[in-house]
């Protein structure tokens, strides 16, 4: 039988050439489809901001409500945090090259004490936005939980010269949100990076060509310090939610001093004024009259709660030794002070500024007084009889039985034994008028920069200043985590 040579195979070449151009052509082609594709099916973000408003376009503060969702499968600590609400300016300036605006938080799930804002102005602005309010919150603000919502932030932001505000070409803004919705018009970041919403340039979580997309996460915020009180009185008005939320009452009760029953809201405003920090506003208490009984108006705020004996109390007070208006010759006293308690408990610590004197002394002078008797009249005092005209740092400090008073960081006066606090009491500033020497309008006024009160330590002005710019370089213009005794 004849044998029969094989052929070899043949070499499959051209189908595998084939095989590879083809998945070249799909690779390619992938390539050039995933933008398109990328762009219809983004990853999903690490956080979600919905907002709300109850303003319409014109009113006299914006009132943004915020709530931030953890999207992802991790613990968030909200220090990691911070939101941008975007907005336009219509001209507003503050008195020394300030932004013009200021915020405050009304209430908050987490704490408006572990809440900490600014306000910046854009590098590039747009036709809707040359400035933001930054919002951050400090490292005791707390952590969500994965799928967890931070419940309702309330701020306000509002002019601080207390124009009405015009909101309708606010970038951020939406009248027609009067329920919680997301809102890409506000923008989130975490550890720096944009996580949420659109920034006015156009830019959007994941792009990594434009710088503010990937900008270095800021320093975080500080905790509050526990059992302090600080309070740079950023607020709108008398009137505004956040002045009693923050523990504060405007006193418009019956009684005295002064002026028998003449207490009124109308003389607490919140200005902005020469030589006071950060964003130049203050408290201001007006005294008006116009030599009668019926004419007159005195004002006061002070603590809803009392809750404050040992440790360190300090304001930035401006007095004044002259009227803002009309003739001179009034017996004002000017006034901040501590009370609490009643019968054997009674304590009280004052610091009263009477430019014209009065009960029969001349001034200008300023008494600080220790009382154990306010109706025996049992008291320990100290007169300065110097004019105090302008801005001063006023500290009084509480420590093993002694109340020491300062002005400046000098020294004044100082009582012990019986006469330091036995109770928990109230902290307060009132302006009123010892009588009405005669007719003719008027009007004093007493400006208030800043509160602050520690319970853990006797502080020197010092260390009370160097504290307070710390809070404020950080944005944080209020907290209290002083606790009520037991």
């Amino acid at each position: 039988m004849a044998s029969t040579r094989r052929r070899p195979p043949r070499r499959r070449v051209w189908p595998k050439i084939r095989l590879l151009l083809f998945v070249a052509v799909i690779a390619a082609g992938a390539t050039a489809l995933y933008p398109v594709w990328k762009a219809a099916n983004p990853d999903p973000p690490d956080l979600v901001v919905r907002y709300r408003t109850s303003t319409p376009a014109a009113a006299a503060a914006a009132k943004p409500s915020l709530e931030v969702f953890n999207e992802t499968k991790k613990p968030l600590s909200l220090s990691d945090v911070a939101l941008r609400y975007y907005f336009t300016a219509n001209d507003a300036t503050g008195p020394t090259g300030a932004s013009g605006y200021a915020f405050n938080c009304v209430n908050a799930a987490v704490g408006c004490s572990h809440i900490a804002g600014r306000v910046v102005e854009l590098d590039k602005p747009t036709d809707t936005a040359d400035r933001y309010l930054e919002i951050r919150f400090t490292e005791d603000a707390g952590t969500l939980k994965p799928g967890a919502n931070s419940k309702g932030i309330d701020l306000q932001l509002y002019r601080t010269d207390h124009k009405e505000l015009k909101q309708s070409d606010d970038r951020s803004f939406d009248a027609e949100m009067t329920s919680y919705q997301e809102a890409k018009q506000i923008t989130a970041y975490k550890g720096g990076a944009l996580a949420w919403g659109e920034e006015p340039d156009g830019t959007e979580p994941g792009d990594d060509k434009k710088a503010s997309a990937k900008a270095a996460a800021p320093e975080p915020v500080p905790a509050a310090p526990e059992g302090v009180l600080f309070d740079d009185f950023d607020y709108v008005d008398a009137k505004d939610p956040a002045l009693f939320k923050h523990g504060w009452l405007v006193r418009t009760s019956k009684g005295g001093p002064g002026i028998d029953s003449t207490w009124s809201a109308e003389g607490v405003t919140f200005p902005t004024a020469e030589g006071a920090g950060d964003d130049g506003q203050v408290l201001q208490l007006r005294a008006s009259t116009d030599g009668t009984k019926a004419g007159t108006t005195q004002a006061s705020l002070g603590t809803a709660k009392s809750k404050f004996r040992s440790g360190t109390y300090a304001a930035r007070i401006h007095f004044s030794d002259e009227p803002t208006t009309g003739e001179n010759g009034d017996h004002v006293n000017q006034t901040f002070y501590t009370i609490g308690g009643s019968g054997k408990t009674y304590s009280e610590l004052d610091n009263e500024y009477l430019p014209n004197g009065g009960w029969g002394r001349l001034g200008p002078k300023l008494d600080t007084v220790s009382w154990y008797d306010h109706k025996a009249n049992d008291r320990v005092y100290t007169t300065t009889n110097k004019s105090l005209d302008g801005w001063h740092t006023v500290v009084v400090t509480v420590e093993d039985g002694a109340v020491t008073y300062r002005v400046d960081g000098k020294k004044l006066f100082s009582s012990r034994g019986k006469y330091a606090p036995r109770a928990d009491m109230s902290v307060n500033f009132n302006h009123w008028f010892i009588d009405l020497p005669s007719l003719g309008e008027r009007a004093w006024d007493m400006k208030v920069d800043w509160l602050y009160y520690n319970a853990n330590d006797a502080l020197p002005a010092k260390e009370v200043q160097a504290e307070v710019e710390g809070f404020a370089g950080h944005g944080m213009n209020f907290f209290d985590t002083v606790q009520e005794s037991r």
